[in-house]
């Protein structure tokens, strides 16, 4: 492999800055290393010529743009260009027109979590299947822009999912490194579909991570997890879709997944900068929602204000959120002081509970995105979520992900005494029956008596 350019041609007309979380040291887009050189700390984009925008005049351009043949205004994450960092040529972007992802009413679950009304913002929908796709874009279209052939990321299956395709799409190679045995099927058979040099190893996501900044460290390998700036520059454009479809009226609280705590970062900046610039006048919470077994950040806030992380060893049985040392920390500890959000933690039973309860809805989501609607529980009762609060859950990643969960839950032997913790009322077990027409309509009659019960 062969090094590409370090720095990307200073003949274009960028406003956008790298510069550190820390420190404040500033420095030129482009290259691969994406942590800080004075303090090691991790770096994100500033724009500093945004003043020059015009809310309504972007407002506009934004909605006109809904209607155009033109690929990249398909894409409901370039259709932002404006907010992003400039490619030399926009239409060397990769897109597979992800984002303009769907805003749900969610009745059922309104009624559970003891609100008036919930929506939730389904990320699942993207061409992948997770909100990974939305920063993917801007990542391999930078990637690939710099000359870089290969591409790579730990992953505990959506990151490695989305790389591969938009690496695949673009022209590049990708290498996935997953920990052996925790990633569902669903997720791996999407890597290997489409071409990723898929490696399994004898770790756990954390464990991932460090052999592969030691690969990159040695080889010309392009980094897209979640410490690279440009892909939380993409995702962060699903909270601007979001007030868009809100006619730019924040809602009260927005209640985030909390993983590698890349997104809930990116959404956060998203929010900062929209009121900045003027697009909104008021900031939502923004609320983080952990598994019990990979609470880290949970803990951070807790027991130390976010000034320093605290890693667990994690295990959860939502496999996206199973992470004990999340990267983007200190990002999402800002993100959270700024927004006045909180944070909170679930079990195993209420993460299924409310995976079934959003299915009841129709609307299908991985484990890891039930978290929020098991959080809201836990917020309202607090009393830091009012009832007549306008609340929107951010679901991260389609129910096919992980349908291995599905299956066990309704089976009922998804958790030890499944049962005796009150999840068999959610359960909808296949019915072995003799092939007539008799044996269904008994099974029907009983049903209807159940739901008139």
């Amino acid at each position: 492999m062969t090094e590409p350019g370090a720095s990307v041609s200073k003949t274009r007309e960028n406003i956008s800055q790298l510069r550190c979380i820390e420190c404040g040291a500033v420095r030129e887009n482009g290259g691969r290393n994406f942590r800080c050189a004075s303090c090691g700390d991790l770096l994100e984009i500033v724009y500093p010529g945004w003043e020059k925008l015009d809310p309504a005049t972007h407002k506009s351009i934004w909605l006109q743009r809904r209607t155009s043949p033109l690929p990249m205004d398909e894409s409901g994450v370039w259709r932002f260009r404006e907010l992003l960092p400039t490619l030399r040529d926009w239409n060397t972007a990769i897109t597979l027109k992800e984002g303009n992802t769907p805003l749900y009413e969610l009745p059922r679950c309104a009624r559970a979590a003891g609100m008036q009304q919930l929506f939730a913002k389904h990320q699942g929908m993207n061409p992948t299947g997770s909100f990974k796709d939305t920063g993917m874009t801007v990542a391999a279209s930078f990637a690939r822009e710099q000359g870089f052939r290969w591409v790579a990321c730990a992953s505990t299956g959506n990151t490695s999912a989305s790389m591969a395709a938009y690496a695949s799409r673009g022209g590049m190679r990708s290498l996935v490194l997953i920990p052996e045995g925790h990633v569902s099927w669903g997720k791996l058979s999407q890597s290997l579909d489409y071409g990723a040099v898929t490696c399994q190893l004898k770790t756990g996501f954390d464990g991932c991570m460090q052999v592969l900044n030691q690969i990159v460290e040695r080889m010309p390998v392009y980094l897209l997890n979640s410490i690279n700036p440009y892909r939380l520059e993409g995702q962060k454009t699903a909270a601007i879709e979001l007030l868009e479809s809100l006619n730019w009226d924040p809602p009260d609280h927005i209640i985030v997944p909390g993983g590698n705590m890349g997104n809930s970062s990116a959404l956060g900046k998203a929010l900062v900068e929209m009121k900045e610039v003027g697009l909104i006048s008021r900031l939502p919470k923004l609320s983080l929602i952990q598994a019990e077994g990979a609470n880290a950040m949970v803990r951070t806030m807790r027991e130390t204000g976010g000034r320093k992380l605290v890693s667990v060893d994690a295990e959860t049985l939502a496999t996206a959120i199973r992470i004990g040392s999340p990267a983007s920390w200190k990002k999402a500890a800002r993100v959270l002081q700024a927004t006045g959000g909180t944070v909170e933690q679930v079990s195993e039973a209420e993460i299924a509970l409310a995976k079934a309860e959003i299915g009841a809805d129709g609307i299908g989501c991985e484990p890891a995105s039930a978290v929020t609607l098991a959080g809201l529980k836990k917020l309202v009762k607090q009393g830091f979520v009012k009832s007549g609060d306008h609340v929107v859950l951010i679901l991260t990643g389609h129910l096919l992900k992980d349908p291995e969960f599905t299956l066990k839950f309704h089976r009922g032997d998804l958790l030890e005494g499944q049962r005796a913790l009150g999840l068999d009322a959610q359960q909808r077990a296949p019915i072995a029956l003799d092939a007539s027409a008799d044996s269904v309509i008994r099974i029907l009659e009983q049903a209807e008596t159940h739901t008139s019960a």
